[in-house]
């Protein structure tokens, strides 16, 4: 990796595009810093500090502290990400939007355009409840239209402004902009976590107890980081032979390929989406102050993973299961809609391709799903497994980090697709060398 960086900034064309992504990443933190104008940001910050919860806590780290310091940017790019898989959704269950789809650079060209519209109408809707609701209790140096209007505006302008650099960087940058403007604000939070860590486990303790502490620590960062990197790299190549065919006096086919299945077929979303899920609850009884009376104190409980794992209190791990539920299902789920085995099989037969031991057509879509639910389930115990082990510290040792399993497969996951885009930038700034000399 290291390699690849140095030789990349020794192309002017690929060092530019290095430097200003660069650029961009710093503006990006400058805006986390700068506050939204009438707000009281004690108030916010000892509000948020009285949260017992952990939703606030993710949030937070998804927007690199600009949430908890209630800047500009405190919406960051959730409202794009919310958006991109609302038409992603949206793509399957709507005929035109999935014609759209199929009609080239044009048609993402389109639906892009859209979602930036939906974009700026969840940014709008998130940052007047949010004005509204802390307005109301406090939040705002002088509740009245106006300031509740200067809050709307400044959170709205903020997530749009982030939505144009993750553009500007795809277009200008390295690629991956989106991508990229999210791990850095996880990475901004990262330092904190682990000299929090440290400071729990290790300073001020025996020197062999601290130097074991540290050892563990590390170690079950390594492990984490390489599992995900097997998860994300982990795929199985189903070979494909296409039948030998003449046109004109050529003969033509008789290539193999293959179509490669990965083992993390859905990637991170099915954590997302089990996350969001059962901490909506959660957070909108946190705006509103409500702590639950009862049944549904303890189900609130139940959903935070703050409680999880604890055997002091083993009742609420009852929502880790319900999690590890919600994650193998939306793992099946969300690959259902975004790979079709019946239309990849069909298109196979048009091209004369055909995996050799299965027929073509149905046969071969059957084989390909029944190949596909081997791969999903492996790739969905493994993405619990990430997630799990920071929950089981967290309940036994009492490891608190706004860094998870998440975060840890959207650092690595975006950095090694970085890293494959840089190398082959490179390699075709090297094809038009060879082919000008």
């Amino acid at each position: 990796m290291l390699t690849t960086l140095k030789n990349a900034f020794k192309i002017r064309e690929i060092r530019k595009k290095l430097l200003f992504t660069l650029g961009m990443l710093v503006v990006i933190r400058l805006g986390s810093q700068l506050p939204v104008p009438g707000v009281d940001r004690h108030y916010f910050s000892n509000w948020f500090a009285q949260q017992t919860g952990d939703a606030f806590n993710f949030f937070d780290a998804f927007t690199g502290g600009s949430f908890l310091n209630m800047s500009i940017l405190a919406l960051n790019i959730t409202p794009y990400i919310t958006s991109s898989i609302i038409m992603q959704l949206l793509t399957i269950a709507i005929p035109k939007l999935e014609e759209m789809q199929k009609e080239g650079e044009d048609g993402r060209k389109k639906i892009a355009s859209i979602t930036r519209y939906v974009t700026v109408a969840l940014a709008l809707i998130e940052s007047t409840a949010l004005a509204i609701t802390f307005g109301n209790n406090g939040a705002l140096e002088n509740f009245n239209f106006f300031n509740v209007l200067t809050v709307i505006v400044a959170l709205t302008a903020g997530s749009a402004f982030l939505m144009w650099i993750g553009e500007r960087i795809t277009e200008k940058g390295v690629g991956n902009g989106i991508s990229i403007v999210l791990i850095i604000n996880i990475i901004s939070r990262i330092p904190q976590d682990i000299t929090q860590l440290f400071e729990q486990f290790v300073f001020g303790r025996a020197i062999a107890v601290g130097a074991v502490a540290a050892i563990v620590i590390l170690a079950i960062i390594v492990a984490m980081v390489v599992l995900v990197i097997i998860l994300n790299d982990g795929s199985r190549k189903i070979p494909v032979q296409y039948a030998k065919k003449i046109q004109g006096r050529k003969m033509v086919g008789g290539q193999t390929s293959s179509i490669p299945l990965k083992v993390n077929t859905a990637g991170v979303i099915p954590i997302i989406f089990a996350s969001s899920l059962m901490q909506i609850p959660v957070i909108v009884c946190g705006f509103f102050g409500y702590r639950g009376t009862g049944v549904w104190a303890h189900i609130l409980r139940g959903l935070s993973s703050s409680n999880w794992c604890n055997p002091r209190e083993p009742v609420y791990s009852i929502g880790l299961l319900v999690y590890i539920v919600l994650v193998v299902f939306f793992a099946y789920f969300y690959t259902s809609i975004t790979f079709n085995p019946i239309e990849i099989a069909d298109n196979m037969k048009k091209q004369g391709g055909f995996i050799p031991g299965i027929r073509p057509g149905k046969p071969t879509s059957e084989y390909l799903t029944k190949v596909l639910n081997y791969i999903i389930f492996i790739g969905a115990v493994g993405l619990t497994i990430v997630c799990v082990i920071p929950f089981f510290f967290n309940g036994i040792f009492g490891a608190q980090v706004s860094f998870g399993g998440t975060s840890l497969i959207i650092i690595v996951s975006v950095v090694l697709e970085t890293m494959k885009q840089i190398e082959s930038q490179m390699l075709v700034r090297n094809y038009k060398g060879f082919l000008n000399d």
